[in-house]
């Protein structure tokens, strides 16, 4: 088939790299500048320059709403589009231009964690697996019939990063399976159930503030998922901004004020956390290593050389 592929980043990268590896004409690229924002430095592999190298035409925008990119789109008369990681919503006269419309693949299980960064809120949130979907596109974002779905499992240690690593490692399959399914006319449509639909926002440098009265268990998967190079979890401890590399959840449970740094356990040193810890019942966040403002890293039992004092977020 006759292919033009929207996508940004390492996702976009991967995806039309399948594209041109596989029996696919890759016809017309669309994606996005370079971004100063803190997510999008991450992961930056550049589709335009990939698209370059293999010549193929290369269209640069923000957002899909110009008649010149409609009118390229039309010359080049793909037989479908393919997108990942395109960060804007597509117009109908966009998705549904092609014959066979317009395939997105997704980095969750869809309809879950719809939108942005899905595996950092889903490992927040201990989802026991994250996946790739590969669904068509509709009028709603991440909403559409689903083509393919791919699941890996979330172990008890995994950080972001490896997840990162291994569900990029299941875009160029999904891909090349599920357009080989379309051209067939072999593909099963599914429809999502939004009963089950959830929507996420960007992720910005505040979401990664550590809130000491979330449960222990909360915020030590917060800090797995903003592992480098993301920007790491957060604290401020005698009103510096310390970063939280890792951490554990305590083995005993500890009474008192969320955000006391209390008492050593094991390697690391323990910190009251959870609303309700007073009650006494919680476990505490064993913090293990920490990093300051000037990237200088330490073992918590350096940093933290005398106990008490408090953690707070701000």
């Amino acid at each position: 088939m006759r292919v033009a592929m929207f996508g940004y980043q390492t996702w976009g990268h991967r995806t039309l790299q399948a594209l041109l590896d596989s029996e696919h004409e890759v016809v017309l690229v669309v994606t996005h500048p370079k971004s100063e924002h803190a997510y999008e430095k991450i992961w930056s592999d550049s589709v335009a320059d990939l698209a370059e190298q293999n010549g193929v035409p290369v269209l640069l925008r923000n957002r899909p709403d110009d008649e010149e990119l409609l009118a390229r789109l039309k010359d080049a008369s793909p037989d479908i589009i393919v997108a990942n990681n395109w960060r804007t919503w597509l117009p109908p006269e966009i998705f549904t231009l092609p014959p066979h419309g317009t395939l997105n693949i997704h980095d969750s299980l869809l309809p879950a964690y719809a939108g942005f960064s899905p595996l950092i809120w889903a490992l927040i949130n201990g989802e026991k697996e994250v996946g790739l979907t590969a669904h068509m596109m509709d009028e709603d974002l991440d909403a559409g019939d689903i083509v393919l779905q791919r699941a890996t499992p979330v172990g008890p240690a995994d950080t972001v990063t490896d997840l990162f690593h291994r569900t990029v490692g299941m875009i160029g399959s999904i891909t090349v399976d599920a357009l080989a399914l379309i051209a067939s006319g072999k593909a099963e449509l599914v429809k999502q159930d939004r009963s089950k639909a959830s929507f996420f926002h960007k992720r910005s440098i505040e979401d990664s503030r550590i809130d000491w009265t979330w449960p222990a268990e909360d915020i030590e998967r917060l800090i797995r998922a903003q592992s480098d190079p993301y920007p790491n979890a957060f604290t401020f401890y005698k009103g510096e901004r310390i970063r939280v590399i890792k951490a554990s959840v305590s083995k005993a449970c500890y009474g008192g004020t969320p955000g006391r740094v209390f008492i050593r356990e094991g390697d690391g040193v323990v910190i009251v956390a959870g609303a309700d810890a007073r009650t006494g019942r919680n476990r505490g966040l064993v913090i293990e290593r920490v990093r300051t403002e000037d990237d200088t890293e330490y073992a918590a039992t350096d940093f933290f050389k005398t106990m008490g004092g408090y953690l707070k977020s701000a």
